[in-house]
């Protein structure tokens, strides 16, 4: 399979699903959110199967489901833990150029709002903070492109198209 598909990681309320819609309207791609994906699979909201399965129980959900995706131009918004799981990000990787949409730590802490009710994979006595400084280095591992998220959702999808333009 080629790497016809555009990958979005990130922080949770990064962006990626809103810049994923977006983005893929603009270029004429399908869209898909694979947290939805997992819901789907699973016949349960996010929070849900964190609560009933915890936290690496989820994981292996949502490394099953990553490591299945089969896409073909496609935008695709991952869930903000994906890059937990090696092999679904190898699996991203060789259907897709990853894009890691960066955002501040403020930032995200602003926009998050109630962590659970989101299904943020949080371990037990974990920080945002944690998580966040935990996370960047391996959205930065996986990334193919490091998107630095400044202004507004326009300008994000703006700057993707940029890049699209210069391949």
């Amino acid at each position: 399979m080629q790497r016809t598909n555009l990958i979005l990681i990130g922080m949770p309320a990064s962006g990626k699903s809103t810049v994923g819609v977006i983005l893929a309207k603009l270029i004429g791609y399908d869209f898909i959110d694979t947290d939805i994906l997992i819901q789907r699979a699973e016949k349960k909201r996010l929070s849900e199967i964190i609560e009933d399965v915890g936290v690496d129980g989820f994981l292996e959900v949502e490394a099953r489901v990553n490591a299945s995706v089969e896409a073909d131009h496609c935008v695709i918004a991952t869930g903000g833990s994906a890059v937990y799981s090696e092999e679904a990000m190898r699996h991203l990787k060789k259907i897709g150029h990853v894009m890691y949409l960066n955002v501040g730590y403020e930032t995200i802490r602003k926009r998050l709002g109630n962590i659970k009710r989101r299904g943020v994979v949080l371990r037990e006595g974990q920080t945002l903070r944690d998580l966040y400084e935990e996370r960047t280095a391996l959205y930065k591992k996986y990334a193919d492109t490091t998107i630095e998220e400044q202004g507004d959702v326009e300008d994000v999808v703006a700057h993707i198209l940029k890049l699209m333009e210069k391949k």
